[in-house]
């Protein structure tokens, strides 16, 4: 009896130990631009590029600080990275059109897609905006972030730096 208890036991811990460490990939989940056309997250994650997702909202302040101090950063990532910044918005509907007269009036050059049902923010398994992914070459997720403190966007460029010499 002893012996199969150390056998499920052993058992358990190898399929606990293969879990936590599986590698994080996006989620098969649909998107919208905002012009409307729907795309699949998926899409961003196998173009041979360093992605990094950026969640906001109209109404997070630290959000758009974020995105904003970004641009500042994001040709040179371009350049120097590969990298490109999707910047999904997790407002609703009937806020969507703030959010398309903030990314005009803000001059961002990211792409941008809206999350209005919150499908993928639930996906990634995250509550708060701002929250930040960085997807490898491979669509793997390999860091996250929450919130957002001026000089993020430092670490964020020493993970793009790190991930590009691989």
């Amino acid at each position: 009896m002893k012996l199969f208890h150390l056998i499920i036991c052993t058992f358990a811990a190898l399929l606990i130990t293969t879990s936590v460490t599986a590698q994080k990939t996006l989620p098969d989940v649909n998107v919208k631009t905002l012009d409307g056309k729907e795309v699949n997250i998926q899409e961003y994650g196998k173009n041979g590029k360093l992605t990094v997702l950026s969640f906001w909202a109209t109404w997070c302040s630290p959000c758009k600080r974020e995105l904003d101090n970004i641009a500042d950063l994001y040709e040179d990532w371009q350049e120097d990275y590969n990298a490109e910044l999707v910047a999904v918005t997790i407002d609703d509907a009937r806020s969507l059109p703030k959010a398309r007269t903030m990314v005009n009036s803000k001059g961002w050059e990211y792409i941008i897609l809206s999350d209005t049902n919150k499908d993928l923010m639930r996906a990634l398994n995250f509550q708060n905006v701002p929250f930040t992914f960085v997807v490898d070459q491979d669509g793997n997720i390999v860091y996250e972030h929450s919130g957002y403190a001026p000089g993020d966007e430092e670490e964020l460029e020493d993970k793009l730096k790190e991930l590009s010499e691989k």
